[in-house]
């Protein structure tokens, strides 16, 4: 499980994130539907900024394996983020 934690002034929450739902976040963005039509969603907003952008492709092939291997190191911090203005981010594995 990843798990991201946000602390601010006011707030501090974390987000646990299982294997599972990024396995399933990654099959949605691997999928052809998604592949074919992101860069028709972005294409206007990347003209009103000029910008000369294409998403490229992802695999599901090249992905999972690296998923996969995530779960071997547990506890390993991946961000550990500290602003001036007191925020903090940290990604765990």
């Amino acid at each position: 499980m990843i798990l991201v934690k946000v602390k601010t002034k006011d707030v501090w929450f974390t987000i646990p994130i299982p294997y599972s739902i990024l396995n399933i976040v990654i099959s949605i963005l691997s999928s052809n539907f998604f592949q074919k039509n992101i860069n028709k969603w972005t294409k206007e907003h990347f003209e009103r900024k000029k910008l000369d952008f294409a998403f490229p492709l992802i695999e599901k092939k090249t992905l999972k394996p690296i998923v996969k291997e995530l779960k071997n190191y547990k506890g390993i911090v991946l961000v550990d983020v500290k602003a001036k203005d007191g925020t903090e981010v940290k990604v765990r594995l």
